[in-house]
C-alpha cells in the first residue's frame, strides 16, 4: 500500500470533516460536507479557497534562466515584465504537451514555473535535462513555498480586510505582488482555475499557511474541494492535464494547438529564437488560422480541436463517450459532468445574477476540426445517442465581480 504525500493544510481539511481522496499520490479534499454543488455555487456568488499545495513550484535563476525558459516553454519569456506571469506549456519535440504551467517573474534573474502535480516528477526531470545547457539553475521549492488560491466576486475584499500592508486593490490580471496578510509576508498574483473575473493565487512560506487559510474562512471564504475545482473548471472551458491535454484515450497525442488556449500560450516570435517543438507547432498554428477560416484543406496538421459541447437531451457526457455528427463519429468526450449554474435574470445591461441555481450537462469534446460551434451532435451514453450542440463556451467573465454562465441545451 503507497503512502500518500499530504500537503501542510491537510490538518486543516481533516478539522473540516473534508472527504479525503487520493489525487495523483496526494491525499486531498474532493469535497467538504457542505457538498461540491455548494462549494461550486459559493465560489460564483462570493469566495472560494482551494488548497493547491500540491502542485510543483520550480525556481528558475541565474544569467540564462529567461534564455532557458525560452527555449523549454512555448511563450514568449522575454515579454514578461517584472511581477507579471503568463500561461505556458511544456512542450515536446512533436508539438504536445509535457505539461501547462504558469511562469511567474519574481526577480530580474528569478522565475517561479508551477507545474501540475501529477507531473512534477517528469517535468523535474525533463526540465534538469534540458538546463545543461545553460548558465542557470533550477530549485524545487514545493515544500518550503505553499500555495493557496482564492476566488470569486468578494476575494479582494477579503484579502484587504486581511492586509495588514498596501493590498491587492487594482491589481490586473497575471499581475502580482508582495503584501503582508495577518502580519505574515505573501506574494499574490492575480491567477486562477476558475474563470472567475476576480480571483487570486498565494505563494506563502510553508510555515505560515495554517495560519493564513484559517483566517480566510474567518473573513468569509468557503473551502473548496477537488471536485468544485473541477466543475468551475469544466465551466469555465479550462484545460485538464491528461483530458484535454498530454495522451488521448486511443494511444496518440493531443496537439497543444488543439486546446483553445494555445493562442495565448504559445509565441512565434523573432525573439524567442528556437525552441523545442517550434517546427511541429507551427504547423499546427498554419493548420489553425486556415481552419479559422473555413479552409480544412491542412486539416492533418491538426486533425481535432478541443470545443465545449452541451447536452439537449437526458443524461450526462462523461469523459471517454463518443461524439457523432450525421451518425459519424468525430470525436469524444474529455471532460463532462452536471454542472450547476446561478440563473439570471433580465438582459443585456439589466441583467442581474439571482439566488436561484441550476444543473446543466455540459463538457468539453476533441473533435474532428471542421466540427464547428452551432453544430448539432449526439454523444453515445449506455448505447443510445443523445442529441447535443458544439457552443462557442459555457460561461463568460469579463463583466466583474461576476462570471456569468452562457446556456446552451437542456437545463434545470
Amino acid at each position: 500500500m503507497k503512502t500518500l504525500k499530504r500537503t501542510v493544510l491537510f490538518d486543516n481539511h481533516v478539522r473540516l470533516k473534508a472527504s479525503m481522496v487520493d489525487f495523483g499520490g496526494w491525499e486531498m479534499p474532493l469535497n467538504y460536507p457542505v457538498g461540491i454543488v455548494a462549494e461550486h455555487i459559493y465560489t460564483r456568488k462570493k469566495a472560494g479557497i482551494f488548497d493547491v499545495s500540491h502542485m510543483g513550484r520550480f525556481a528558475v535563476t541565474g544569467r540564462e534562466a529567461a534564455k532557458f525558459l525560452q527555449y523549454v516553454l512555448t511563450n514568449n519569456v522575454f515579454a514578461l515584465d517584472l511581477k507579471r506571469a503568463q500561461y505556458t506549456m511544456i512542450p515536446n519535440e512533436n508539438g504536445g504537451a509535457l505539461d501547462d504551467a504558469y511562469l511567474y517573474r519574481l526577480y530580474e534573474e528569478e522565475y517561479l514555473l508551477v507545474v501540475n502535480a501529477s507531473n512534477l516528477e517528469k517535468d523535474w526531470e525533463h526540465l534538469n535535462k534540458e538546463i545543461k545547457k545553460f548558465d542557470a539553475g533550477i530549485a524545487d521549492k514545493s515544500e518550503e513555498l505553499a500555495m493557496i488560491s482564492i476566488q470569486g466576486p468578494d476575494s479582494e475584499n477579503i484579502l484587504g480586510r486581511l492586509a495588514s500592508s498596501s493590498n491587492p486593490d487594482g491589481l490586473v490580471k497575471n499581475a502580482m505582488k508582495s503584501i503582508e496578510l495577518d502580519g505574515k509576508e505573501v506574494l499574490i498574483a492575480r491567477t486562477g482555475y476558475t474563470g472567475e473575473p476576480i480571483g487570486f493565487e498565494l505563494f506563502v512560506k510553508a510555515s505560515d499557511a495554517a495560519g493564513i487559510w484559517e483566517r480566510l474562512l474567518e473573513h468569509g471564504a468557503m473551502p473548496i474541494g477537488l471536485g468544485a475545482r473541477d466543475t468551475l473548471r469544466l465551466e469555465a472551458g479550462l484545460p485538464l492535464y491528461g483530458h484535454e491535454l498530454g495522451p488521448d484515450i486511443n494511444g496518440g497525442e493531443i496537439q497543444i494547438f488543439s486546446c483553445p488556449l494555445a493562442k495565448f500560450a504559445v509565441s512565434f516570435s523573432e525573439s524567442k529564437g528556437d525552441y523545442i517543438g517550434k517546427k511541429a507547432l507551427l504547423r499546427q498554428f498554419e493548420a489553425y488560422k486556415k481552419i479559422l477560416e473555413r479552409d480544412f484543406s491542412a486539416i492533418c496538421d491538426l486533425p481535432r480541436m478541443i470545443k465545449p459541447i452541451a447536452l439537449n437531451d437526458k443524461g450526462v457526457p462523461r469523459a471517454g463517450f463518443k461524439v457523432f455528427k450525421n451518425d459519424t463519429e468525430v470525436g469524444y468526450i474529455t471532460s463532462g459532468t452536471m454542472v450547476p449554474y446561478l440563473k439570471i435574470e433580465g438582459t443585456g445591461l439589466e441583467t442581474r445574477i439571482t439566488d436561484e441555481n441550476g444543473m446543466r450537462a455540459i463538457g468539453l469534446a476533441l473533435v474532428n476540426s471542421d466540427v464547428l460551434t452551432n453544430d448539432n451532435v449526439e454523444i453515445e451514453i449506455r448505447g443510445r445517442k443523445a442529441k447535443a450542440v458544439i457552443t462557442p463556451f459555457h460561461l463568460k467573465g469579463n463583466t466583474p465581480p461576476f462570471a456569468r454562465p452562457i446556456i446552451y441545451g437542456n437545463v434545470t
